[in-house]
């Protein structure tokens, strides 16, 4: 609490004692006595003063994929950790959903401020429902690939009638699934989808599976834990080269409401990301990626190769526009845009501007 105390001094002059203080209990008092006559200088250095904090950094919620999360929400786990968000001014809490789809329902629901959901699901949102959503950020390389368990279950063809786990009905890994099996002439519904959070690779060491929709990370985990080879049916590289994977989302009233709160926090999210791709960093952020359910070891072996595919875009925005508009044609294309709906175009679904003053923050 900002104190403003003047005095009269003892021996009849007048003194302006201007003192600044936190709450009590905070433990630090900052004052500043200045010994002037006239009540003129009492009422200009009252005027000046100022709380010993800045004003309190505004809060934000943050949806992150999957329960326990997936890789891709790490970053916001490291700038909260390493205090990237605080640094530039903003309290994140990050929440981790069942799938990034549930993070977006909730963004549009008002319970969010921001989340990390996949492009085609808010492709498919904004283009059929006219959903109030708009990306300021972006992931454009996935790491999906199609795994079986069962090396004599090892063609596209073989999922035919057959259980799929992935994460939820309409969610990322069941909208990637779409894409993977389109070279053998299969559609989602000629498959059993199983939903299982992010818990895929569980549910195939406990055979409850044989297939399921994984992420890179996911490999080297069933591979060490059921003591034999997964096979990889396909990668979503190998069907669709060009793409985009996940998209920070908010919707437009709340960003022009809270647009300087969520500078701050893409800035902190930039941040965290070059943190990540230092070396010298590896062992810290492979201890928050522990978060994930991974162990440390694992995630540490895991993430330069998600460094290397550009998994975090490191240096641009991730929203390019040719990235963007492959993945609202395959939707149109696949059904996910249903006949007579106007596919979004590429300058409703994305705000660049903010990403660029994030960025003129980092130093």
């Amino acid at each position: 609490m900002a104190r403003a105390i003047i005095a009269k001094d003892e021996g009849g002059g007048n003194m302006a004692r201007a003192i600044t203080a936190k709450d009590e209990g905070d433990g630090n008092m900052a004052r500043a006595i200045t010994a002037k006559g006239g009540g003129l200088l009492a009422a200009l250095l009252a005027a000046m003063i100022v709380s010993g904090e800045a004003a309190a950094a505004e809060k934000l919620t943050f949806a992150i994929p999957g329960v326990p999360p997936v890789f891709s929400g790490l970053v916001a786990l490291v700038a909260k950790e390493e205090g990237f968000f605080k640094k530039h001014g903003v309290e994140v809490d990050v929440r981790p959903f069942d799938s990034g789809a549930a993070a977006a329902q909730a963004v549009v629901a008002g319970n969010i401020d921001l989340s990390l959901s996949p492009t085609p699901v808010v492709v498919r949102m904004v283009s059929n429902a006219d959903v109030k959503l708009v990306g300021i950020y972006g992931m454009e390389n996935p790491d999906w690939l199609l795994g079986s368990s069962d090396p004599k279950l090892a063609r596209c063809q073989d999922l035919k009638g057959q259980g799929v786990g992935v994460d939820a009905i309409g969610g990322a890994r069941a909208v990637a699934l779409a894409q993977l099996i389109r070279p053998c002439d299969l559609k989602v519904e000629d498959v059993k989808l199983v939903s299982l959070s992010s818990n895929v690779g569980a549910a195939i060491i406990a055979g409850q599976v044989k297939f399921g929709v994984l992420h890179l990370d996911d490999v080297p985990v069933l591979e060490e834990q059921m003591g034999r080879p997964i096979t990889v049916i396909r990668s979503f590289k190998d069907v669709s080269p060009v793409t985009h994977y996940n998209l920070i989302i908010c919707t437009p009233d709340r960003l022009k409401e809270k647009r300087a709160s969520y500078v701050r926090a893409l800035a902190g999210w930039i941040e965290a990301t070059k943190f990540m791709l230092d070396p010298k960093n590896a062992d810290r952020v492979a201890q928050i990626a522990t978060a994930t359910g991974r162990s440390a070891k694992l995630a540490k072996e895991a993430l330069p190769k998600l460094y290397q595919i550009e998994f975090w875009p490191a240096g641009h925005d991730g929203l390019a526009k040719a990235n963007l508009e492959k993945v609202i044609a395959v939707e149109k294309e696949i059904g996910g845009i249903k006949p007579g709906k106007q596919p979004v175009s590429y300058d409703r679904l994305v705000d660049r501007s903010v990403w660029k003053d994030a960025r003129a923050l980092v130093k």
